[in-house]
C-alpha cells in the first residue's frame, strides 16, 4: 500500500532545514519508490489550514547546499496551541482533520524545542509522528547535536574572527552579541574557536566588576584589546537573582536594544574603555549550510525515514556518541540541554585564560 507522509519545518529558520528534508525524500523513495509526501506551507500553519505541496521527487534534489526552507516556516507557540484560533476553531482538530483527510501514515516534523513539544501533543492525539532535531542553539534535550548549529557556529566565528584585526588597531574593547535566549552552547563554541578573551553565558551570572578586571589584566599584559562574546540571552548577577517578572521589568526600562549595547554601557560606566558592539544577528540562520551540517542533515532525515518505515512513532532522532538513535517525544519535550557550569569546555577555556565574567575566574 502506497505511504502517504506529510512533512513540514517549523520554527526558526536554519541552514540545513533543506538538507535534512533532502536526506529523508531521498531515503524514503528509496525504500518506497511510489510513497506520496506532502510539505505543509508555513509549518504548523499549513498543517492547520490544509495549505500543502504534493512533492515529487525532483523537488527534493539540489537541496543540499540551498539554506533556509523551501516549504516556508513559521513560530506556532506551543503556549496557544491549545487555544482556539481567530475563529474560534480548535487548533489540534483542525490539524488532525487534514492528517486524517490526507489518509496520511506519519507525520515529521522539522523544529526545535517549542515545534518538538506541539509534535509531542500531536503525538498525544493519536497521530503517527516523527520529529527531526533541529536548532541553531543546539538545546535540546537528549542529543549531542541538531542541525543547523554547526552552520550557525560557522558564522558566528567568522564575526568574531572580523573584529579581531579592528580590535587590535584601534585598542578597543569589542562585544559580539550571539543568538541564545536560554542556552549559551553557540556563544561557547563560536567563543573559544573565536579567541574570545571573555565569554558571558545565559547559565553563569556574569560581574560587570569581573569582567572590567579581566580587561584591566589584559591592559596590564600589554594586550591593548578585548573581545568579549555575549550571548543575548546573558544576565548579571544581580538580574539572575530576581524574579521573572521583575528582570521583565528592568528589561523594559532599558534605553538599549539588547544585551551587547546594555553591557558596553556598563562597561562604560565603570572604566575608561572605546566599546564597539558588533551583532551578527539573522546572519547566523543564513546562508549555505557547511560540510559537517550537511553530513549531519542527511544522516539526520535518513534516520527519520528509517522510523516511519519501521513503525516507530512518537519519537524524535537524535546523535547520540556519533550514531544516530531515537528516543521518545516525552524523553524531550519542553526540556533545554544547558551548558553545565562544569563543563569540560568551560574548565579548558579557562585553562587557556579565557574569562567568563564570573568571580570563579579570579
Amino acid at each position: 500500500m502506497r505511504k502517504r507522509i506529510g512533512i513540514l519545518t517549523s520554527g526558526g529558520d536554519c541552514q540545513s532545514l533543506n538538507a535534512t528534508m533532502r536526506g529523508f525524500a531521498k531515503a524514503m523513495y528509496r525504500q518506497e519508490p511510489d510513497a506520496c509526501i506532502y510539505g505543509f506551507v508555513n509549518g504548523y500553519w499549513g498543517l492547520m489550514y490544509n495549505e500543502y505541496i504534493e512533492m515529487t521527487p525532483d523537488q527534493f534534489s539540489g537541496l543540499l547546499t540551498r539554506g533556509g526552507t523551501i516549504l516556508g516556516t513559521s513560530r506556532q507557540s506551543f503556549k496557544y496551541m491549545s487555544e482556539p484560533d481567530e475563529n474560534g476553531m480548535d487548533k489540534v482538530e483542525l490539524m488532525k482533520g487534514t492528517y486524517s483527510r490526507l489518509k496520511l501514515d506519519a507525520l515529521v516534523v522539522l523544529g526545535g524545542n517549542g515545534s518538538i513539544k506541539s509534535a509531542q501533543l500531536l503525538a498525544k492525539n493519536g497521530l503517527n509522528v516523527v520529529a527531526l532535531p533541529k536548532t541553531i542553539d543546539n538545546d535540546l534535550y537528549g542529543t549531542d547535536l541538531t542541525f543547523g548549529f554547526h552552520s550557525a557556529l560557522d558564522v558566528a566565528t567568522y564575526a568574531i574572527d572580523c573584529v579581531h584585526t579592528t580590535a587590535a588597531s584601534h585598542s578597543r574593547v569589542f562585544i559580539v552579541e550571539i543568538m541564545g535566549h536560554k542556552v549559551g552552547w553557540l556563544t561557547l563554541y563560536a567563543g573559544i574557536a573565536g579567541g574570545a578573551d571573555i565569554i558571558l553565558l545565559p547559565e553563569i551570572p556574569y560581574s560587570v566588576d569581573a569582567i572590567c578586571r579581566g580587561i584591566a589584566r589584559r591592559r596590564s599584559q600589554d594586550h591593548k584589546f578585548t573581545i568579549i562574546a555575549v550571548a543575548e540571552g546573558a544576565k548579571s548577577v544581580e538580574e539572575a537573582a530576581m524574579s521573572k517578572k521583575d528582570y521583565k521589568k528592568a528589561l523594559s526600562e532599558r534605553d538599549t536594544t539588547s544585551a551587547a549595547y546594555h553591557l558596553a554601557q556598563e562597561i562604560q560606566k565603570s572604566i575608561q574603555a572605546e566599546v564597539r558592539v558588533t551583532v551578527p544577528g539573522h546572519m547566523q540562520r543564513g546562508g549555505s549550510p557547511t560540510p559537517y551540517d550537511r553530513l549531519i542533515a542527511t544522516r539526520c532525515g535518513a534516520a527519520g525515514a528509517k522510523a516511519v518505515k519501521d513503525g516507530k512513532f512518537g519519537v524524535l532522532v537524535v546523535f547520540k556518541n556519533g550514531k544516530t538513535t531515537t528516543i521518545p517525544l516525552e524523553e524531550t519535550a519542553g526540556r533545554l540541554k544547558t551548558v553545565p557550569a562544569d563543563h569540560p569546555l568551560i574548565q579548558e577555556a579557562r585553562a587557556v585564560g579565557i574569562s567568563f565574567g564570573s568571580e570563579d575566574d579570579d
